[in-house]
């Protein structure tokens, strides 16, 4: 495949000013790979100190405006912008595709239908978001303002390129800020497109604004910039670690939803058909790439054969390959990240592990041949404090074992440094309600798993996060609260 250069239609430029900026000469590109194929079909600039500080004065020049509209106004361009994304679902459920790896079917039902409803939701929830007041008796009244902070920076990952990109970005916008966002450098295409989609909106100039380019380039650019109040920022603990470490002297508000390893509790009284259903998906969806898999299977010992037996039955039969046809799992995103992946199941091994199904590298035939394919793999017979159940893989690999009672389910389930997402599946309302204030997680799923209402807040627990993400609480993040008393004498 011929490398596109930089003056190609395929060279993804920064989104500044409200205008497509093409990278000039001297500029630095980077690579736009397909993950299921392995070829570069594309490129993007990385982005320079001279590109921040040219989004950070446009951000300046449109805030007063921005930030000075009525909350009906702003609503209106976030609905027009959501409007767009749903008339070119096809498009950007391509592109999504190709850049991630995948599956095409679930960028049309998930990613970019998501993408769209961040915007409607946050555009008509800023219409209905009210300060509080704290009457003194007959003496004075207390009043809360909730101003914009100004401009802030919000930091995707990969994984639900489009989905988390506008679940930060839409919120931002809501509430009255100007936002610099930047989307990860592996899956910039879509991004790039919403930058289209904005201009043909209508969105003022300097409102948002794109930057592309590494994460330990101009992401920490971003994170350091004195101009920037807040840092909105998804992606791996670690490098939250990092974006905290430089936020924090500079007093930035910082809203950091960072890894999981996430625990599936099936219990005995379990609805058979839900649960495997649900188990299998939790464990593979997007290939494993979601902070919110559950990568530790647990199950009741009374069923344990039973349900292990059932669940590989399911395993065995998800269709892996090119995710731009009808298939379950698709390809991870990148080479390295497949070999992470890879040598973690040989971790796996080396500590006494079971392979019951996958563990390797799948080859895919046709345009797919180099692609980034790994088997579901499910591996049993290790305990909760080896490696493999303590650090995030984000791939297609869980681990399967059994527990005992109630008690030991819970104990293993606490027992990782994370504390992000849960399910419980049971048809012990009682047990399920008593394990939900038990869990160390910010989300806890009863019988299901990854079912999302927009109003409730979303976050994590221990190494899994800062704050909290979705509904009031977004609103909350990227405003500054200030009181108001006034005397009645």
């Amino acid at each position: 495949m011929a490398t596109p250069d930089r003056h190609s239609d395929h060279c993804i430029g920064n989104f500044i000013g409200g205008e497509i900026v093409q990278p000039p000469a001297d500029a630095q590109l980077l690579d736009n790979i397909e993950p299921a194929t392995g070829q570069v079909y594309g490129k993007l600039v990385d982005s320079s100190d001279g590109d921040l500080q040219a989004a950070v004065a446009a951000a300046e020049a449109a805030l007063p405006h921005w930030r000075g509209l009525d909350p009906e106004e702003r609503a209106r361009y976030l609905e027009r912008i959501a409007a767009l994304i749903e008339d070119n679902l096809d498009a950007l459920a391509e592109a999504e595709s190709r850049d991630n790896g995948k599956p095409l079917a679930l960028a049309r039902s998930v990613d970019i239908p998501r993408a769209a409803a961040n915007f409607r939701f946050f555009a008509r929830a800023i219409t209905q978001f009210a300060s509080e007041s704290h009457a003194m008796g007959e003496r004075a009244i207390n009043y809360t303002l909730r101003a914009p902070l100004g401009i802030v920076g919000c930091i995707s990952p990969w994984n639900l390129p489009l989905y988390l990109f506008t679940w930060k970005i839409a919120p931002a916008l809501a509430a009255g800020n100007c936002v610099i966002a930047k989307p990860s450098e592996v899956t910039p295409k879509t991004a790039s497109m919403l930058a289209e989609i904005c201009q043909k909106a209508g969105l003022p100039a300097g409102v948002l604004n794109i930057l592309h380019g590494r994460g330990s380039g101009i992401g920490s650019a971003l994170v350091a910039h004195p101009k920037i109040a807040a840092i909105s920022f998804t992606g791996g603990t670690a490098t939250g670690a990092r974006i905290a470490a430089e936020a924090a002297p500079r007093f930035k508000k910082l809203s950091l939803e960072l890894g999981g390893k996430n625990p599936t509790l099936v219990f005995a009284d379990c609805d058979w058909e839900k649960t495997l259903d649900g188990v299998l998906r939790a464990a593979f969806a997007n290939q494993g790439q979601i902070c919110l898999c559950g990568s530790r299977i647990y199950v009741e010992s009374s069923i344990y054969k039973d349900f292990k037996a059932a669940l590989l039955q399911r395993v065995a039969k998800l269709r892996v390959g090119d995710p731009l046809t009808q298939v379950d799992q698709g390809a991870l995103i990148s080479a390295a990240h497949m070999e992470k992946v890879l040598n973690a199941i040989t971790q796996a091994k080396e500590e006494g592990g079971q392979i019951l199904c996958g563990g390797e590298r799948l080859q895919v035939e046709g345009r797919c041949r180099n692609g980034y394919f790994v088997a579901p793999t499910l591996i049993e017979g290790l305990p909760i404090d080896c490696r493999t159940n303590q650090q995030e893989i984000f791939g297609p690999v869980a681990t399967i074992q059994p527990f005992a009672d109630e008690e030991e389910a819970l104990q293993l389930a606490n027992g990782t440094g994370y504390g992000l997402a849960t399910s419980v599946w049971s048809q012990n309302l009682s047990r399920c309600h008593r394990l939900a204030g038990q869990l160390d997680f910010g989300i806890v799923w009863i019988n299901c798993w990854m079912q999302r209402d927009l109003r409730t807040p979303f976050g994590g627990m221990k190494n899994s996060g800062v704050g909290r993400e979705g509904g009031w609480e977004a609103l909350r993040f990227f405003t500054e609260a200030k009181n108001v008393c006034i005397d009645y004498a």
